[in-house]
């Protein structure tokens, strides 16, 4: 299955996402997927996420053999944010090294530089 974005239509405060669903063997097909703009700002998603996030929503539909309507709801949208922020936890402590405590050894214990002397 190919799924292309087409664009997008604003009407009042939502967006309908328009796709373009390719399958072997079938013709192609236009399939739309719906989202209320509160449920970005709500999130603190950009609506450049929009295309992505309703692509998504409309694979997993489609390959759980949901057809009709599709729309991309909050909890979709949460648990996007939710698995960004962990991603983003997962990055920040790849990045931090641990903090090595040197333990002087006996030489190096009786230098002047050691003591301050």
């Amino acid at each position: 299955m190919e799924i292309r974005y087409q664009g997008f239509d604003q009407k009042q405060n939502s967006r309908e996402y328009r796709f373009d669903v390719r399958e072997k063997g079938q013709p192609p097909r236009e399939l739309t997927v719906a989202v209320d703009m509160d449920v970005f700002r709500n999130y603190r998603v950009g609506i450049q996420e929009g295309p992505t996030l309703c692509a998504n929503k409309l694979t997993a539909d489609l390959e759980g053999g949901i057809e009709g309507e599709h729309q991309l709801t909050a909890d979709d949208v949460r648990s996007f944010v939710d698995s960004r922020s962990l991603a983003e936890a997962n990055r920040a402590a790849m990045r931090k090294t641990p903090r090595r405590r040197i333990v002087p050894t006996e030489a190096q214990q009786k230098t002047p530089w050691r003591n301050g002397l």
